[in-house]
């Protein structure tokens, strides 16, 4: 194009494209020259659209999905988002999918911290019994008329029936039973059986302790699972749910004392 008939244009601009500066590549004289024909070589409109041209090719930020952001600790918000839709629902209730859109992060986010949903709920069981031991222990560390074994197993009762979704998780579930030994979960659930075994208050002879644990143990879900139905009622027997565990508190206490002073007879 040509320069005359631009004589408004300053002459720095007329400078560059009529002699471009010393060391200027090809590639800079030519873009030099389509900014001039832009800016003051054509109609007003023409210099419209061709910005909004050259504005419209230049590369855009890739746009984030809606309600999606970097999560600071996202594994623990997992399960603890996970935890609550258990109290709610039970085990059957936790949904990966379902987490990540409450959390707002994408729906492969979960899956750099687990690898599967059973993954997810080994976790889950695990922070359900380290809460449930910690409860324990302030419960049987206070000083108090009962015996340990008999608030443990109050509490024990009064967990699994306001709490049953995540008693389930614990207590029903093929969680646990598929957890291998040293795993987390693993860990997680001896600590709370060792807190029984303390809630006892009995000497170490052989495995008596251990084996009665296991007996009050499975007779405390024995009730609560009962009792959650609304099968126990106790209304043959007239007595209450409290009434029955606190038998069974008795009855293994004798009865672990009398195994105890059988053992270490001579």
């Amino acid at each position: 194009f040509q320069l005359s008939g631009h004589r408004s244009v300053p002459s720095v601009w007329r400078a560059c494209v009529a002699r471009p500066c010393l060391g200027a590549t090809a590639s800079t004289r030519r873009n030099t020259a389509k900014l001039y024909r832009i800016t003051f070589a054509l109609p007003l409109y023409c210099q419209v659209k061709s910005y909004r041209a050259c504005i419209e090719m230049l590369p855009r930020p890739a746009r984030k999905a809606l309600n999606t952001y970097h999560h600071g600790d996202l594994r623990d918000a997992l399960v603890q988002a996970a935890l609550h839709e258990a109290e709610l629902g039970g085990p059957e209730a936790i949904s990966i999918s379902a987490l990540a859109k409450k959390l707002g992060v994408s729906q492969p986010a979960p899956y750099k911290h687990f690898a599967d949903r059973e993954t997810l709920l080994a976790a889950v069981t695990a922070e359900a019994f380290r809460q449930f031991s910690a409860m324990m222990r302030t419960a049987i560390e206070k000083p108090s008329k009962q015996s340990k074994l008999s608030r443990f197993a109050q509490l024990t009762l009064d967990f699994g029936l306001r709490r049953n979704g995540v008693y389930r998780l614990m207590f029903a579930s093929r969680t646990m039973a598929c957890a291998p030994k040293g795993s987390e979960l693993h860990s997680a659930a001896m600590e709370t059986f060792e807190l029984l075994v303390e809630a006892l208050e009995a000497p170490a002879i052989g495995l008596l302790r251990e084996r009665s644990a296991l007996k009050v143990w499975a007779s405390l879900h024995g009730v609560v699972m009962l009792a959650e139905q609304g099968l126990l009622t106790g209304q043959v027997a007239h007595v209450s749910r409290e009434e029955l565990v606190e038998d069974i508190v008795k009855e293994t206490k004798l009865a672990l004392s009398v195994a105890i002073e059988v053992a270490v007879r001579p």
